[in-house]
C-alpha cells in the first residue's frame, strides 16, 4: 500500500513539473555539427535529451558489468558441475560403487570444495573404501564448522564405534547432546552408558528430556521410566531398603505389567503385612503375563503358610490363566513341595506328550521322590534334553538367566523379553537325538493295579499262575505228579480231580511278570493239602522287572577295581641262569 501512494506521488510531481516547464516562454535551440533543431516548446527537446542520456547510461552500465556476468557464469557452471558431481556420487554411494563414488567426490571437492554435501561425499566414500582415517578428517572438518557441526560428530560417533571405542563415543555423543537435546542418536548413546555404569539418575534425566522434546510419546515415557526405576531398585535392594522400595512402587504405578517391579513390589508388600495388595499387583501382572518368578512371589505372599495352603494359593491363580503352562508348572511345583503327587500329576498331564524342558524335570523328579525310581527319574531325565525349550529371558539373541534393563548387544532400553529363544524354535527335521528302547520301557504306564487284585480272590486261584505260564509243561508232568509230591496223601490227591484242569482259565485276563515264574519252592501242580490251613500259602509279592539302560554300568557288588593290583594272565616265574641274573642286575 506504501509503494503504491509513493509511486502515485511520483507521478503527480512529474506532471506538475511538465506543466511548469510548458507554461515557461522561450526557444530551445541545439546545434549538433552542421544539425540545428529549434523548438518553440522546450519540453520535446529535453525529453530527447533525457532519452538519448539514458540509452548511453544503459549501454556503459552493460559495459560495466559485462567481467561480473563472465565471472558469475564461470562459478554457476562450476557450481552446477560440482552438484552434479555430489548427485552422482550420492548414487554411486547408493548402489555401492566406490571408484564412481571416489571419482565424484574428487570432481565435487575441485567444483565445490565449500558445499557442505561435497564433504559428505567424501567422507562416505571413504567410509566405502574402508579408508577410516580420510572418513575421519573429513568428518572432523565437518565438525569444525557451524552448519555441519551436528553431522559432523555423528560421523565421528560412528568411526569410534567401528574402532571398538566406547569412551570417545561417548564423549562425543554428550557433546552432541549438549548441542542439540532433541538428537535421538546422542540420547539413546548417553542413555545406554549410564544404564551400563549404573547411573540410573543420568538415564531418568534424560528420558526426561527425551519426553520433553517430543522424542517419545507418554506411553513409552511411563514404560522406559519404569524398567529404569526397576533396575535401581533392584541395585538397592540389599543397599537401601527404602529406596528400593519408593522406586518399586513408582515402577509399579508407571509399568503395572512389568514382571520384576510387581515381583519386587509384592515382595515389599508382604515384608509390610499387606497380603491383599501385593495379591492384587502380582495378578495383574500376572494376567498379562504368566511367569514363574509371579507364581513364586504369589505363593510366598503370606509368611510362615504351610506347603499345602501354598499350593491353594498357586492353584487359586493358576485358575485365572485356564490352560496355560505356567500356571500347570506352577501347581506341580507347589503340589511336589507338599507331597502331593497325584495333583503334581494331574497338573502336568496335558503337556506329557510333547514337554518342555521343565515339565520333563519336573517329571522326573515326581518319579525320584514318590517312588524312588532312579531308571523312570532318568528316562526323564534324558527325554529333557530334546524336549521343547522353556521361555527365557532374551533380547536381540542373547539369552539371560535374569532380567535386565539394557540390551547387552544393541543398548537398547527395555529389549529383554519372556519368550522361546529364535534358536530354540522347532524346525521340519527331526530330532538330533532319538529316543531309546531303556527310555520307552521306563516311560511305559506304571503297572500298580494288577499285582493287587489276586490278594482280594481266594487262595484257591493263587496256584493257577505258573500253570498260566507255563501250558506246555504240565501234560508231561501230569504221570510224575506223584513223585515230585510224595509226601502227600493219595485220597487227599484223587478227592478232588475236576476243579485243576478249570483252575487256570480264571486268571487269563492278567499275565503274570516273566520274574514270577521262578519261585523258590516247586510249580505246585495240585490243590494244598486239606488238613492244612488256608493262610498257609502266602501269596506272591509283586515284581517289578529291572531294566537297566545299555549306557549303565549297575552296581559295582565287588567294590572298586584296582587296576594296578589287578594281575593280568598267571605270573611268570623268575627266570634263571645268566639271563636271570642279567635282568636282576638291570633292574
Amino acid at each position: 500500500m506504501i509503494r503504491i501512494i509513493l509511486f502515485l506521488l511520483l507521478i503527480a510531481l512529474a506532471a506538475a513539473g511538465a506543466a511548469w516547464m510548458a507554461d515557461q516562454p522561450g526557444d530551445l535551440v541545439l546545434n549538433w555539427g552542421g544539425l540545428r533543431l529549434t523548438s518553440k516548446q522546450p519540453m520535446y527537446l529535453l525529453g530527447l535529451v533525457v532519452v538519448a542520456a539514458m540509452i548511453a547510461g544503459v549501454i556503459l552500465r552493460g559495459l560495466w558489468k559485462i567481467p561480473g556476468h563472465i565471472r558469475r557464469g564461470r562459478r554457476e557452471r562450476r557450481h552446477a558441475r560440482g552438484r552434479h558431481a555430489i548427485t552422482q556420487g550420492l548414487l554411486a554411494i547408493g548402489h555401492g560403487d566406490s571408484a564412481g563414488a571416489r571419482a565424484h567426490a574428487e570432481v565435487a571437492r575441485r567444483h565445490a570444495a565449500n558445499d557442505p554435501l561435497a564433504l559428505l561425499l567424501h567422507a562416505q566414500s571413504a567410509q566405502l573404501d574402508g579408508d577410516r582415517a580420510g572418513a575421519q578428517r573429513a568428518f572432523r572438518a565437518m565438525a569444525e564448522r557451524v552448519d555441519t557441526r551436528l553431522l559432523g560428530l555423528r560421523g565421528l560417533f560412528i568411526e569410534a564405534q567401528r574402532a571398538d571405542d566406547p569412551v570417545a563415543a561417548v564423549m562425543i555423543a554428550e557433546e552432541a547432546l549438549k548441542m542439540s537435546p532433541s538428537s535421538s542418536w546422542a540420547s539413546h548413546a548417553v542413555l545406554g552408558f549410564c544404564c551400563a555404569k549404573g547411573d540410573w539418575a543420568g538415564a531418568l534425566s534424560i528420558i526426561d528430556n527425551n519426553q520433553s522434546a517430543g522424542l517419545i510419546n507418554k506411553a513409552t515415557y511411563r514404560r522406559q521410566r519404569g524398567v529404569l526405576l526397576t533396575a535401581r531398585a533392584l541395585e538397592f535392594e540389599t543397599v537401601d531398603r527404602d529406596l528400593s522400595r519408593s522406586s518399586a512402587m513408582e515402577a509399579v504405578k508407571l509399568a503395572p505389567t512389568l514382571i520384576p517391579a510387581a515381583v519386587l513390589a509384592a515382595k515389599f508388600e508382604s515384608e509390610a503385612h499387606q497380603v491383599r495388595r501385593a495379591m492384587r499387583i502380582v495378578e495383574t501382572a500376572w494376567l498379562a503375563q504368566p511367569h514363574p518368578d509371579l507364581a513364586d512371589a504369589y505363593s510366598h505372599v503370606r509368611l510362615g503358610d504351610a506347603a499345602r495352603q501354598r499350593l491353594v494359593r498357586v492353584e487359586t491363580l493358576a485358575a485365572k490363566t485356564p490352560g496355560h503352562i505356567e500356571g500347570a508348572l506352577a501347581i506341580a511345583r507347589a503340589a511336589i513341595d507338599a507331597a502331593e503327587f497325584a495333583r503334581a500329576r494331574a497338573a502336568l498331564e496335558p503337556f506329557v506328550a510333547a514337554p518342555t524342558q521343565r515339565v520333563a524335570l519336573l517329571m522326573a523328579e515326581i518319579e525320584r521322590t514318590e517312588h524312588g525310581d532312579s531308571g523312570r527319574a532318568r528316562a526323564w531325565t534324558l527325554r529333557a534334553v530334546r524336549a521343547l525349550h522353556d521361555p527365557v529371558w532374551a533380547a536381540d539373541g542373547y539369552v539371560s538367566d535374569r532380567w535386565r534393563p539394557v540390551s547387552p548387544v544393541t543398548g537398547r532400553l527395555d529389549a529383554f523379553q519372556w519368550q522361546t529363544p529364535v534358536a530354540a524354535l522347532p524346525s521340519d527335521k527331526g530330532h538330533a537325538i532319538e529316543s531309546s528302547p531303556f527310555e520307552e520301557a521306563m516311560l511305559a504306564p506304571r503297572r500298580v493295579e494288577p499285582p493287587k487284585e489276586p490278594a482280594s480272590e481266594p487262595v484257591d486261584a493263587k496256584p493257577a499262575e505258573p500253570v498260566e505260564i507255563k501250558p506246555v509243561e504240565i501234560k508231561p508232568l501230569e504221570p510224575a505228579a506223584p513223585t515230585v509230591q510224595d509226601n502227600a496223601p493219595l485220597p487227599a490227591i484223587e478227592a478232588e480231580p475236576a476243579p485243576a484242569p478249570a483252575e487256570p482259565a480264571a486268571p487269563e485276563p492278567v499275565p503274570a511278570p516273566a520274574a514270577e515264574s521262578a519261585p523258590p519252592a516247586p510249580a505246585p501242580l495240585f490243590r494244598s493239602r486239606a488238613d492244612l490251613p488256608k493262610a498257609a500259602p502266602a501269596p506272591i509279592p509283586a515284581v517289578i522287572p529291572i531294566v537297566r539302560a545299555p549306557d549303565d554300568p549297575g552296581v559295582d557288588e565287588d567294590g572298586p577295581v584296582d587296576e594296578f593290583a589287578e594281575q593280568i594272565g598267571p605270573p611268570k616265574a623268575q627266570v634263571g641262569g645268566w639271563r636271570g641274573f642279567l635282568s636282576r642286575l638291570g633292574s
